[in-house]
């Protein structure tokens, strides 16, 4: 394998799809690895834009067949993960690959792919404003965004020294330029 990845990963709510977003639109050698999962859509996400979509039968399948980079079983029966076609499809065009990933899916990714990687957690200035965050989506029921809270509070002690970069996202703005900085001298060099 070869080429550039950037990882970013966050808890749910910390405004990670956001700067990924942005990014992505300020960058043009920067492509979205489209990760796979067994969840259900949300919303308007659709299969092959914000996800691949599989079953947790057919996911364990591609898992047995040796088809991904990294997966993680986030919660039972919910699996996330890279498959390796995307990789390829990526760097096949010369762009540096986005991940827009679970933390521990981010820390297995970093592992793998070690110097060619640049790793960046984004972190909330607490857990109540993630709450705040997650019931302003509207996209969950309230049992699933105290789920989503107390993984966050799990998370953010598990990333602790395990990212290149912590980037607080208090104020949406500074977190934007910030992200272009450090993204901008990632890719340069």
């Amino acid at each position: 394998m070869d080429g550039k990845v950037v990882i970013f990963s966050a808890p749910s709510g910390a405004g990670k799809s956001t700067i990924v977003n942005h990014l992505l639109k300020k960058f043009p050698e920067l492509e979205f690895s489209i990760s796979a999962t067994s969840r259900a859509p949300r919303g308007n996400e659709q299969d092959g834009r914000e996800y691949y979509f599989f079953s947790a039968e057919r996911f364990r399948q591609l898992i047995a067949e040796d088809k991904f980079v990294e997966h993680e079983e986030v919660y039972p029966g919910s699996f996330y993960g890279t498959l390796k076609s995307e990789v390829e499809r990526i760097w096949a065009k010369g762009h540096v690959i986005v991940f827009d990933i679970d933390v521990k899916g981010g820390v297995n990714v970093k592992r793998i792919f070690g110097d060619k990687a640049f790793s960046v957690f984004i972190q909330a200035p607490s857990v109540d404003v993630l709450r705040q965050r997650l019931i302003g989506r509207g996209t969950d029921s309230a049992e699933a965004i105290e789920k989503r809270v107390a993984k966050a509070a799990s998370e953010m002690e598990f990333a602790a020294g395990k990212f290149d970069y912590v980037l607080v996202n208090d104020d949406l703005e500074t977190a934007l330029a910030e992200a272009e900085k450090i993204i901008g001298k990632f890719i340069e060099k």
